[in-house]
C-alpha cells in the first residue's frame, strides 16, 4: 500500500481481524442444505459468502503490509481466479448473485490494485497516481457508497431498531472491508 506505515499496519490490523471472523464463521457454520437455493438464509450461500469475505481480510491485511515485496502473479492468482468463479457463479445462478457480483467487484478490485503496485518503483508513489484514474475513480464510489450502505444496515433494522450484539457482526464485517478497500484505493 502507499500510505504512512502507522496506517498500513492499522488497516491490516482491522481487515486481518474482520478477515479471521469470516473465517471463524465459516468453520463453525453447518454445512447443511435444509434451506432451498432461493432462501436469504441459504447455509451454501452464507459459507460463500464467509469464505469470500475471510479471504479479502486476510488478502488486504498481506497486502497492507507486504505491498509490492510480492510478485503481481500471486496476488493475480489469489484474487484473480476468486473473482473469474464469482463472475461465473453470478451469471449461472439466481440466487445470490448480487453478492456474487459484489465479491467479484471486490476481488478484481484486489487484483487490479496489486498489479498496480507491483507495477510501479518500490510499490509506492510520490507525484504520479498509479492506475487508470477513471478506474480507480469508479471503484472509490462503489466502495464509497457501498460503505455508506453497509454502515446504515449496521445502524437500523427494518424494524427500526439498533442492530445489537452478534447479529450485527457480519454487517460490520462487511462494512469494515468496504472501507478498507476505499482507504486502499484511495492511497493509489
Amino acid at each position: 500500500m502507499h500510505g504512512p506505515t502507522l496506517v498500513n499496519w492499522l488497516l491490516a490490523l482491522l481487515t486481518a481481524t474482520a478477515g479471521t471472523y469470516c473465517l471463524t464463521r465459516l468453520r463453525h457454520a453447518p454445512c447443511a442444505t435444509a434451506a432451498p437455493a432461493t432462501s436469504p438464509t441459504n447455509p451454501p450461500l452464507a459459507r460463500e459468502s464467509d469464505a469470500a469475505e475471510a479471504l479479502m481480510g486476510l488478502g488486504m491485511a498481506a497486502m497492507a503490509v507486504t505491498g509490492a515485496t510480492v510478485p503481481a502473479t500471486v496476488w493475480a492468482c489469489l484474487f484473480g481466479l476468486p473473482a473469474a468463479a464469482f463472475l461465473l457463479a453470478a451469471l449461472h445462478a439466481p440466487a445470490g448473485r448480487a453478492h456474487r457480483l459484489h465479491h467479484a467487484v471486490g476481488a478484481l478490485a484486489m487484483t487490479y490494485m496489486a498489479l498496480t503496485m507491483t507495477a510501479s518503483p518500490g510499490g509506492h508513489h510520490h507525484a504520479t497516481a498509479l492506475g487508470t484514474p477513471l478506474l480507480t475513480g469508479t471503484l472509490l464510489l462503489y466502495f464509497g457508497g457501498y460503505s455508506l450502505w453497509a454502515g446504515a444496515r449496521l445502524l437500523r433494522t427494518p424494524a427500526g431498531t439498533l442492530v445489537l450484539g452478534t447479529t450485527g457482526l457480519p454487517r460490520a464485517c462487511r462494512l469494515t472491508m468496504g472501507i478498507g478497500m476505499f482507504a486502499m484505493l484511495l492511497t493509489m
